[in-house]
């Protein structure tokens, strides 16, 4: 029997061209992972569409024949959203990367899926606005792979997330038919499916155009570096900034694992002997920062900060930024393989939840880095680990999964930024219902009732001998008579 993706080549060549179709091996090997590189395998075929109506039409073929596909956008994702299936096709938005409007007068932009985060902002800049989702991959991570995972950054504590800040979307269904949900009005009737769709992880489809909102530049920024010599004296100066009335535009702490990983990768220049250091920034109108920012300071000293360095020019911003700002890709500078996790606690839960990770972490001889958004109690552990050894990377996620169910335990969630992908799917029964799960698959469903439109992610999928992954529909005979257990 003809494997269905070979069928489908000729079809895809003729929409995309042979230039945005890629068969070869060792070329279909560079999109076997996203950032999440713990897991992978290899795309039974990549596309590269070029046009809203190339990617379309790409998405209808895939619907024709039953053929799973998966979108990818930079491939910065960290919770394996963008794994490739072995037997279907892996559409990649790298370059559709066009802004196609700065709409100043309505505070909005409309730009194409593969088009880099931060380029929204260096293209609104000149008008007095920028772009405030702002994830740490900023650089090179798309809006549309943002739009999917609902992405964060250092600034939602403030501004909030990227559903936050999408007005529009028009997108290919599951069946390849083009849609719009929003626009440039701010709101809109109806159930809010703009809504459910950021957030989907590319499971009701895939975006061709956002329509993002733009925020004015604020007239003053002024940021602050404190060292302390305990993460629990850090996170008493955040507690005292949150009490005192002030919402910073970003809170972020770093452990010593982290300042050291940074400092070798970027020579960031943090204070000698930091157990911790928390970057406070707020912005604003100059008055209120100003006033605001002296407060902050003084709270950072009375909770135990032993220096304090602040910036109040892009230059001096940035320097302080920089350790923070490369934290992740600068574990491999002290690990050789690493997993970035990604859960959230209440704020208060905080010095509870980092206890307890220091425990595991002990208990199991596995090293974790702390790197996070203190401000809203987004954590972000790095389990370090060399993949080399036998038996690590068993630890490793072992670990990992261990501070996910602190999370839970604690009233927080799996994922604050990252999205649940691959990498979290199993875990989706503990913090849900069988109710609230079979609810999110109908709703799916209605979506793609084939269940083609990047299957295995987000959702948990009954993995018995010989089924085919999908869309689960109903019990399967083995659970039903109790020959088999969901996972």
């Amino acid at each position: 029997m003809p494997n269905p993706v070979d069928t489908l080549t000729p079809r895809l060549r003729a929409i995309c061209g042979d230039e945005g179709v890629i068969t070869d091996s060792t070329r279909r090997r560079t999109y076997e992972s996203d950032g999440l590189a713990y897991h992978a395998a290899q795309p039974g075929v990549v596309v590269l569409p070029d046009t809203p109506e190339q990617l379309v039409e790409t998405v209808r073929v895939c619907a024709e024949h039953g053929v799973p596909f998966v979108p990818r956008g930079a491939g910065t994702g960290l919770s394996a959203g963008a794994l490739p299936n072995s037997d279907g096709v892996l559409i990649v938005t790298s370059r559709m990367r066009r802004i196609r409007e700065i709409d100043i007068e309505n505070e909005c932009a409309v730009v194409e899926p593969g088009v880099a985060n931060l380029d929204i902002t260096r293209a609104a800049a000149p008008y007095g606005y920028y772009y405030a989702p702002d994830p740490s991959s900023q650089q090179v991570c798309s809006v549309g792979g943002n739009v999917a995972e609902n992405s964060g950054g250092a600034h939602c504590l403030k501004y909030g997330f990227t559903v936050n800040h999408v007005r529009g979307v028009r997108f290919a269904t599951p069946q390849g038919e083009l849609v719009s949900l929003g626009g440039k009005a701010v709101e809109a009737p109806g159930y809010d499916l703009l809504g459910a769709f950021v957030g989907s992880e590319g499971t009701l489809g895939i975006a061709t155009e956002v329509t993002v909102r733009l925020e004015r530049t604020p007239q003053q920024v002024s940021t602050v570096l404190a060292a302390f010599t305990s993460m629990d004296a850090g996170g008493e100066a955040v507690s005292a900034i949150i009490s005192a009335g002030v919402l910073p535009s970003a809170v972020e702490m770093m452990d010593a694992l982290s300042i050291e990983a940074a400092e070798t990768a970027v020579s960031c220049g943090y204070p000698p002997g930091a157990e911790a250091v928390l970057i406070v920034e707020l912005d604003g109108p100059t008055p209120e920062v100003e006033a605001q920012f002296a407060e902050v300071v003084a709270l950072c000293r009375s909770a135990g900060a032993f220096e304090t360095r602040t910036a109040s020019d892009p230059e001096e911003r940035a320097r302080i930024w920089k350790g923070r700002k490369s934290a992740f890709a600068a574990m491999g500078r002290i690990s050789p393989a690493y997993i970035v996790q990604d859960g959230v606690v209440p704020r208060t839960a905080l010095p509870e939840v980092l206890r307890r990770i220091g425990e595991l972490s002990a208990e199991s001889g596995v090293r974790v880095a702390n790197v996070f958004h203190a401000g809203d109690g987004n954590l972000h552990p790095l389990v370090l680990f060399d993949d080399s050894e036998p038996g690590a990377t068993e630890r490793a996620a072992e670990v990992s999964g261990a501070i996910l169910d602190l999370c839970i335990e604690h009233g927080g969630s799996i994922t604050g930024e990252h999205g649940v992908g691959v990498d979290k799917a199993c875990q989706m029964p503990r913090m849900f219902s069988p109710a609230d799960v079979r609810t999110m698959e109908r709703f799916r469903a209605a979506f793609d009732p084939a269940g083609i439109a990047n299957p295995e992610k987000l959702l948990p999928t009954p993995r018995l001998c010989g089924e085919r992954p999908g869309v689960r529909k109903t019990e399967h005979p083995l659970v039903s008579d109790g020959s088999a257990e969901l996972f």
